[in-house]
């Protein structure tokens, strides 16, 4: 049974950087089935940043240009960069894969003064 296990949340300043990374547990096919959604509160979950097939990326709208997702099959991970953070970006995010699907537990990124 894969397990995604997140970390590197916390409290930045806006205009800050964070940098998240999820870690698969049991077998997955490719990293190329995951990716990162959020979730503000009173707000849906919704899309961050995902892999594609072959390897391409896809990227919400409103992250484009300050996050950036990279990965590792060999260590069957996937990372978040997270740049210029907005009070906007505040939420909790989550890793994703896609198959089979698998949630992690969320990490919270909280972006104040």
């Amino acid at each position: 049974q894969v397990q995604l296990v997140e970390s590197g949340g916390g409290l930045v300043q806006p205009g800050g950087s964070l940098r998240l990374s999820c870690t698969a547990s049991g077998s997955i096919f490719s990293i190329n089935l995951m990716g990162w959604y959020r979730q503000a509160p009173g707000k849906q979950r919704e899309l961050v940043a995902q892999f594609t097939s072959g390897g391409r990326t896809n990227y919400a709208d409103s992250v484009k240009g300050r996050f950036t997702i990279s990965g590792d099959n060999a260590k069957k991970a996937v990372y978040l960069q997270m740049n210029s953070l907005k009070p906007e970006d505040t939420a909790v995010y989550y890793c994703n894969l896609r198959v089979p699907p698998v949630w992690g537990q969320g990490t919270l990124v909280t972006v104040s003064s």
